[in-house]
């Protein structure tokens, strides 16, 4: 057998980071067709406690010379900025990198799990990493101000780029691609949205259209089966992803990639959830279909087969509702749920 070499960097970070990425090592060392070096960064809010800096040098360095970035999970509530900010590293890591593309895959896998007892969910989510309502998010604030002003980004570059990744995205799926924006109100999300209707007609074979953003909050929830891939702004994408990983069971179901034209990171899109952290109650299929959007983003047929088998994998184990961790109101521990899906493939 051709075996795939790879160099990953893995960054645990904080809380069920480390949980969730011990999971996704097992699935790629059951993999017969990969050959992967896993080595470990310092990054998070913990690493700030440590040693001062949530995100240091060497692990950027690392990150720029690796073929691929899996993260486990940044952030602890409590750790924040003199300015009040929680510690976002991964934030960091998305601009530093050019990772512009924020994808979020929700699908349904079984039924049971989903509190609109729908099973046909089956769509992505493009939101753009870099730019956005989070472009002035690192502006020192002066507290003794009466105002704080945030201010929406979108540049024609950003935006091209974003909408020809979204459209050769949509050209691998159901071919149609819904642009949600406020174009209503904001003149930047008018702009937004005539660079869309530029590059959308490159695209042909695409069927567009354009909803805004409030409505789309609606119909995620009202008809969801309705959509393919959709693309919009930072915070919108931010604030809408989470919304559809709640219509199919929570975070725990919710798989990401930030990706740029050189480089990606792949994480599960939920946070460090303290709060459970080292009791085997963190639902790590996030994580694992996280794997398997790095070996389809490699590209190598050997990758594409392996990411094909781990998507088969959690769909068998799906399939029974009693295989659930205690997000899906099941009993299942993290490692539990691993060897189940190990054992699948």
């Amino acid at each position: 057998m051709l075996m795939v070499k790879k160099q990953i960097v893995m960054l645990p970070g904080d809380g069920i980071g480390p949980e969730v990425l011990a999971a996704a090592e097992a699935v790629i060392r059951a993999l017969p067709e990969l050959d992967f070096t896993l080595v470990e960064h310092p990054c998070g809010a913990g690493e700030y406690l440590r040693n001062g800096d949530p995100l240091p040098a060497a692990t950027i360095e690392a990150c720029r010379k690796a073929d691929a970035i899996l993260l486990g999970a940044m952030g602890i509530p409590d750790v924040r900025w003199a300015d009040g900010r929680e510690m976002a590293p991964q934030i960091d890591i998305r601009e530093i990198l050019g990772l512009y593309a924020g994808v979020r895959p929700t699908k349904t896998y079984n039924a049971a799990h989903s509190p609109l007892k729908q099973s046909t969910i089956d769509y992505v989510l493009v939101r753009e990493s870099t730019e956005g309502l989070f472009s002035t998010r690192l502006r020192p604030r002066d507290k003794t101000a009466n105002e704080v002003r945030d201010e929406m980004l979108v540049t024609r570059a950003g935006s091209e780029r974003l909408f020809h990744f979204s459209f050769r995205l949509a050209q691998t799926r159901r071919r149609k691609l819904t642009l949600v924006d406020k174009a209503n109100v904001l003149p930047s999300m008018a702009f937004f949205r005539e660079i869309f209707d530029e590059v959308a007609k490159q695209y042909p074979d695409v069927e567009t259209e354009r909803i805004y953003v409030d409505a789309m909050a609606l119909y995620l929830v009202q008809r969801p089966e309705r959509f393919d891939v959709m693309v919009t702004e930072n915070m919108f994408g931010d604030i809408l992803s989470d919304l559809a990983a709640a219509t199919v069971g929570g975070m725990g179901m919710a798989p990401s990639a930030d990706i740029g034209d050189h480089h990606a990171v792949f994480q599960p899109a939920h946070g460090s959830a303290p709060d459970i952290a080292g009791q085997g109650k963190a639902n790590p299929v996030a994580t694992i279909l996280s794997v398997a959007m790095m070996l389809e983003w490699f590209g190598e047929a050997e990758c594409i087969t392996a990411a094909k088998k781990i998507r088969s994998a959690v769909e068998r184990v799906l399939t029974d509702p009693n295989h659930a961790t205690p997000d899906l109101r099941g009993s299942l521990k993290t490692n539990e749920m691993t060897d189940l899906i190990v054992s699948a493939l």
